[in-house]
């Protein structure tokens, strides 16, 4: 069965490769479908397209797939094309003519693209929590080695003190820049598409604000040709802002790669976190880390897959679209696993606290001499020279304490002003009013 059926067979090789893997992705699509439509009938009882007791029959019968859905014993039917069909077959078998009502008003094209809004607000909601956790973990983990200190690198060449404390708060509050790109994109996605049609709206007075509040979503995408539009600029942003996340994840896993090894010795994991080698037996190889870190390299490259396939379309639907569900869906698991991955990693990380002990750190502690002989008055050029010298000859050495007390540093991290930065930018995706409507939508009577 097909929405556009019109009594012609398909050719068999022509439905498939059309099809592609619609109908495995589409499961995932089923139980936002259900709700889209939930929505949409509502709508139409509103606006005299259907009857008081139809809605009622349709909303009983959709909940009841919505459960099969939940317990995972949903099926898209074989010679049925995808998820919308399946459905709608589904309702014609238990109401007879009452079931082909629902797609009144809408297009499949509408219909598709509103199932991916409320897939990716979903599944960006699980991405937002993660991320939280993880960074819970890395501020915890900043406050308790705030002490601990650890070289600097630049060019990968000794440079300044650091700490343990500064180097998780600097990922901490990465994660919070990017939950503000992540949420951008949020508010890009929560706009409604239900009602653009095929792409130029309906001649039936659709309530296309109806549908928005009773789908929670912020606003509507008003111009209908712009809301078809909107089909795969809406995955280039959001696989733009989880690329800048990635980015972030990437880092910290080639960071932990790095001081992992035995040549850095910064830090270590269990061995149940580790993996061996199959002939050297002394290895302790930091896999999971090394996964995270292709894991984020693959995700970095999805947009440009997405702008590949899109960017020469002109304006309205064309079918070119469907091959950005095979980029874009996998893409949330993949990144939420990195995420759950590294906080896990880090929660058991030991860290060496004896580093600097190791006389090959003395250079870390260059600039703080040449500090304190501008202290003492001498220009900073001159104070610069005179250590660079002093260095040269091999003679230098450093026993002075360590004053950094300006915001950001290592005396003075300031994650209680990074936690609030967080706090703000996690309250403000307002995840309560999608799940308030769905609720609302489930139990209506």
């Amino acid at each position: 069965m097909k929405l556009w059926d019109k009594g012609i067979k398909v050719d068999k090789k022509i439905e498939q490769f059309t099809v592609g893997k619609d109908r495995e992705l589409d499961l995932q699509l089923a139980a936002f479908d259900i709700l889209g439509t939930l929505a949409h009938i509502e709508m139409l009882e509103s606006i005299d397209l259907l009857e008081k007791d139809e809605l009622k029959q349709i909303q009983e019968e959709l909940r009841k797939i919505y459960s099969t859905i939940k317990n995972e014993a949903f099926v898209i039917e074989d010679g049925v094309e995808d998820v919308h069909s399946q459905i709608e077959v589904l309702l014609t078998e238990e109401l007879g003519d009452v079931g082909k009502k629902i797609h009144s008003g809408r297009s499949r094209n509408d219909q598709v693209l509103l199932d991916l809004k409320l897939f990716t607000r979903n599944k960006l909601e699980e991405i937002v929590r993660e991320a939280r956790l993880l960074f819970d973990e890395l501020i915890s983990k900043s406050n308790q080695y705030k002490k601990v200190l650890m070289p600097g690198y630049t060019h990968l060449q000794v440079a300044m003190p650091s700490s343990f404390g500064l180097w998780f708060g600097s990922y901490a509050e990465s994660l919070t820049d990017d939950l503000m790109v992540l949420q951008s994109a949020y508010k890009v996605v929560n706009q409604n598409p239900l009602g653009s049609g095929a792409g130029y709206g309906s001649s039936f007075p659709l309530n296309r604000q109806m549908t928005t509040d009773l789908l929670g979503f912020r606003d509507l995408s008003y111009n209908v040709v712009y809301a078809q539009m909107g089909r795969g600029k809406m995955e280039f942003t959001v696989l733009s802002a989880l690329a800048n996340m990635a980015m972030t994840i990437g880092k910290l896993a080639m960071d932990a790669c790095l001081y992992n090894s035995q040549n850095f010795n910064f830090l270590s994991f269990p061995d149940e976190l580790t993996t061996g080698s199959s002939i050297m037996p002394h290895k302790k190889n930091p896999d999971v880390f090394e996964m995270i870190r292709a894991n984020a390299n693959a995700l970095q490259m999805l947009p440009a897959q997405i702008q590949a396939v899109t960017s020469n379309l002109p304006s309205g639907y064309h079918r070119d679209y469907q091959l950005t569900k095979e980029f874009f869906m996998p893409a949330f698991d993949k990144m939420l696993a990195c995420i759950e991955m590294t906080r896990i990693m880090l929660s058991e990380v030991k860290i060496n606290k004896d580093i600097l002990n190791d006389d090959r750190y003395q250079y870390l502690f260059t600039v703080e001499e040449v500090n304190r002989l501008v202290l003492k008055g001498t220009p900073f050029r001159d104070a610069y020279k005179e250590v660079g010298q002093i260095v040269e000859k091999g003679e230098f050495k450093y026993n002075g304490k360590l004053k950094y007390v300006h915001e950001g540093s290592i005396g003075n991290l300031c994650n209680d002003k990074i936690v609030n930065k967080m706090n703000e930018i996690f309250v403000g995706f307002n995840f309560n009013r999608t799940k308030e409507a769905y609720m609302n939508l489930l139990n209506r009577i």
